[in-house]
Order: structure tokens, then sequence, then C-alpha cells
């Protein structure tokens, strides 16, 4: 069959709406609302100490006990620890290798899409980004991130703190949720007013050094979004629309016959967005090891 070359192009502040028709209204937001339930449970999974007395995660999303037994650690605060020259805890060392076997097996980047709740307000960043139909967008290099984690760890090196945690906008939120509103959720707000006026998808896609190390965690990670077939893809463009890492789409949808059909790139965030709103049935969760003719990947 040969590939669709037609280009019909839909507006950004219509995308899903052509899957929602065709495929109903759960098939279009499947993901997105697991995504939410998932977040929002973890939350409650916080509250739930504080509000109820029963504590099944007691910390916050820099560094939590499941049960009052299994430590669970952000491993950018144990590098930014060992970066200034001391040696963990055994507790946070294992909390922390918990959390990279877990997410590097698991899914490229999972903890940005399922767990972390600023996910929530960049998501929504964007989505009143397409309804206002705001297009502007300012040019930062997709790096940027990656060199911010270089330089949060060299400054903690260098000062001897956890440089990082001082702004942590992610560990901030979730002090929000169990203590209430507080002086850090200016953070919050700055991040939501630059993704939806200054770039999109400009601090989950450009800038969260949280983000590069789940990135380069998950890089071998087992669940990918894999392109069915690149022929039904009618051009509609409704998956770039809506993808927070659209550059990692190109190759597996449009590349060379020989190039994988599989996002293998680091840094999609395995949110499954774009097999929600594709009306085509284009994409589908599989495993990097999913076989192309002879090929494995």
């Amino acid at each position: 069959m040969a590939q669709n070359n037609t280009f019909k192009a839909n507006s950004p502040r219509d995308v899903g709406l052509e899957a929602r028709q065709k495929l109903g209204w759960w098939h279009a937001y499947r993901f997105i609302i697991l995504r939410r339930l998932s977040q929002l449970s973890i939350i409650l999974m916080f509250l739930s100490g504080p509000f109820w007395n029963v504590w099944i995660l007691k910390g916050n999303y820099s560094g939590s006990l499941l049960f009052d037994t299994v430590p669970m650690t952000d491993p950018l605060m144990t590098a930014e620890v060992l970066s200034t020259g001391y040696l963990p805890e055994w507790k946070m060392l294992i909390g922390s290798l918990i959390i990279v076997a877990f997410y590097a097996v698991v899914a490229s980047k999972a903890f940005c899409s399922w767990v972390c709740p600023l996910n929530m307000v960049t998501d929504t960043a964007a989505w009143l980004r397409r309804k206002l139909g705001i297009r502007q967008s300012a040019k930062i290099p997709r790096g940027l991130r990656y060199a911010i984690l270089v330089m949060i760890l060299v400054g903690s090196a260098v000062s001897g703190t956890l440089l990082w945690e001082w702004i942590n906008p992610v560990a901030a939120l979730g002090r929000v949720f169990v203590y209430g509103l507080g002086a850090t959720l200016w953070l919050v707000a700055v991040i939501f007013f630059f993704d939806l006026l200054v770039a999109e998808h400009g601090w989950c896609g450009h800038i969260c050094p949280v983000g590069a190390a789940y990135a380069l965690i998950g890089a071998k990670s087992v669940i990918k979004v894999g392109v069915i077939d690149r022929d039904r893809c009618d051009r509609c463009m409704d998956c770039y629309n809506v993808c927070p890492e659209p550059q990692v789409l190109r190759t597996p949808l449009h590349g060379n016959p020989d190039d994988s059909t599989i996002v293998l790139s680091k840094d999609c965030i395995t949110c499954g967005r774009c097999i929600d709103v594709c009306p085509e049935h284009v994409f589908e969760f599989t495993s990097r090891f999913a076989k192309q003719g002879n090929r494995i990947i």
C-alpha cells in the first residue's frame, strides 16, 4: 500500500475531535484520565496520614516511605548529596536504587506523565494555549534541561548544599497539597504562565532537570509507543499538537523505511496522548523488543 501523502492538518483547537467522533469519548481521553487517576491517587496516599492517620506514603516527592517500610528517594536528590561529598544514609541509597531500577525497566519518563503533580499544571497550560489559539513560542533548545542538570550537580558540589531542593517546584507543589498554600506556590504559578505565554511545553520539554534525570534513567526501558502502520497516518497533526515532545514522533511516523517505527527516544514521556487523539489507530503501546520484520529493536 502506498503511503498516504494527503495533508489535512487539523486546527490545534480541535485536537482529539476526530477521534471522539470516530471512536468515542473514552478512546479520545482514556490515557489522560488514567494518568490523572494515577497522579491524584499518589497525592491521596500522601494525604492519608495527615488527614485520616493512615500512613500509606510518608514524606514528599523528594523522599518518602511506603507503608512506613519501603524507602523511595528522588534520584536527583541522591545525586546532589553524593556530589557534595557526603555519603547518604543507607535508606536514601536503597530508596534511590528502587526508583532507578523501577523506571529504568518500566517506561521512559513515566514519572513525568504518571506521577509528577506538576504535569497536571503544565498539561492545563498546554490545553489553554490550544483553546486560546496562542501560537507564539520562544525558541529554547531542548538540550538545555541536560545542561541545567549538570549545573545543579556541579553547583551542589561547589556550594556543599542540595542546590535544586531550594527551588524544586515538584516538591513545592506536593507540599501545597499536604500543608496548604505556601510561599513556594509562586514557583508553580511562574511555570504555568511560562508554559502558557512564553514557551509551548516550556518547562517539561526544555528546562526541567528532574525530567532530564528520568530520561537518562529510562533510556532503555521496556514499554514504548509504537507506530502500527505508517500508511494509516492522514497527516492530521493531532499527535504533534498534543505531544509535549513532538520531535520524538518524526522518525517513527515519517522516517525512512529502515528506521524504527517504535519511539525509542529517551525524551518520550510515555503519556499515551498520541494514542488517544489518533482517529486512525496509528499508535499503540508496545515493547522496545517488538519485532519489525526480521529485526528486534
